[in-house]
């Protein structure tokens, strides 16, 4: 084994054991299978998410959780202190006195106009660490369909056996503040069982992101995707921002031959990342790679696929953001099957869904103003991002 091929082998090797996954789209596919899982469990739930919304979707998802405390199950949800934080007192006395554990996920320095440290933006699921869901999915009316108003379009990672164990873990730590030693978790106790039939079984890798924690594993899992992508990879983001080392490892991929296609949101709920996102088309363009914006609704999902084999998903954005001041959390899925059904997902969503940005449309759809208004967008982002995480390895 030469020198590359074991840095790969560290760099990107997946758990051991085998595990079941299927993949889950947003909106109505989703919320109805957490329905379903909350009502299964028997022991414990782990609920953490970057977004928690006392809305239709929160309240119903609200009150499964509370019928399960109701049945003396263990109930823990974590949420992000600033996104977050339109949650009510109320709300929170609700719960609690349903016997549901509540925690924010507390920044340095926080207030309704000004966040200072990290966001937690992992979005994990896990009932009685056999079962979970990971992905890129919160609890807000915006990721379900409602009437007349579909689903912001996501995906999300079921999966049975152990890295459900693994994740349970993860959520215990992140409950108990990310402690270097932990006491052995209620989670390290249980066995894990296979559920659904129809879920495909695969090697499955959990992979971290706490730039404070020395955790970079899901940007290197993007780095080593790039640098040793055979044939082609198609990429959906939400928020497309790569840092140098990505955009050097995508211009070298796309240097030797290997076919890249971007499909970015075509709306987008920060407008700001979207002007930044179009700055850089001209550098995407003059490197090969495709671009397409999607057109139905919001873009939300981060999923990448490569080579037809094996895939990453959850809630990491190629942006440096989630690289540096985010925790984040994705599933490095190697199976063929998953891959390639996941591929033809994106596929379809080329054909019908997007428009494809090429030099011609690019330089016909812009002129001086609106690229100075991108250049400013980028700067101001850029500016931003390197304030947050000059700061962050400060307090590291």
């Amino acid at each position: 084994m030469n020198e590359q091929q074991m840095r790969q082998k560290k760099t990107i090797t997946p758990a051991p054991s085998f595990n079941k996954a299927k993949i889950v789209r947003g909106g109505k596919e989703y919320f109805d299978l957490l329905i379903n899982l909350i009502g299964q469990a028997t022991e414990s739930i782990h609920l953490q998410t970057y977004i928690f919304d006392d809305d239709t979707t929160g309240s119903l998802v609200t009150e499964a959780l509370k019928a399960a405390a109701r049945k003396k199950i263990a109930v823990f949800i974590m949420v992000d202190g600033y996104a977050s934080q339109a949650i009510t007192n109320k709300f929170i006395a609700d719960i609690c006195d349903a016997g549901i554990q509540f925690r924010f996920f507390e920044p340095f320095f926080k207030s309704k106009q000004f966040y200072f440290g990290r966001r937690m933006h992992h979005k994990v699921f896990v009932v009685d660490a056999k079962m979970a869901l990971v992905g890129g999915i919160n609890i807000s009316d915006r990721y379900n369909d409602m009437p007349g108003h579909p689903a912001w379009t996501d995906f999300a990672l079921y999966t049975e056996g152990e890295i459900a164990k693994d994740l349970c873990v993860l959520c215990w730590k992140a409950w108990n503040g990310f402690p270097v030693k932990m006491e052995p978790t209620p989670c390290e106790e249980l066995k894990p069982v296979f559920n659904f039939k129809d879920a495909e079984l695969s090697k499955l890798g959990m992979r971290r992101n706490d730039w404070i924690r020395r955790k970079n594993e899901i940007s290197r899992t993007y780095i080593e995707m790039f640098r040793h992508a055979k044939t082609h990879i198609t990429i959906m983001c939400s928020y497309f921002l790569p840092g140098k080392a990505i955009r050097r490892a995508l211009k070298n991929a796309a240097g030797r031959g290997v076919k890249i296609q971007v499909i970015t949101a075509g709306t987008s709920d920060v407008m700001l990342s979207k002007y930044a996102e179009r700055w850089m088309y001209d550098w995407m363009l003059r490197n090969k790679i495709e671009l397409f914006e999607y057109q139905p609704t919001v873009l939300h999902a981060k999923v990448s696929v490569c080579d037809s084999e094996w895939m990453t998903i959850g809630s990491y954005n190629i942006n440096n953001l989630s690289a540096h001041a985010s925790i984040e959390l994705n599933i490095d899925v190697y199976n063929t099957g998953l891959a390639k059904q996941m591929e033809q997902i994106m596929k379809k969503f080329i054909e019908t869904d997007c428009v494809a940005i090429t030099e011609k449309k690019h330089k016909q759809s812009t002129n001086f103003v609106k690229q100075f208004v991108r250049w400013c967008a980028y700067e101001i982002i850029r500016f931003m991002l390197y304030a947050v995480t000059f700061n962050l390895k400060k307090i590291r």
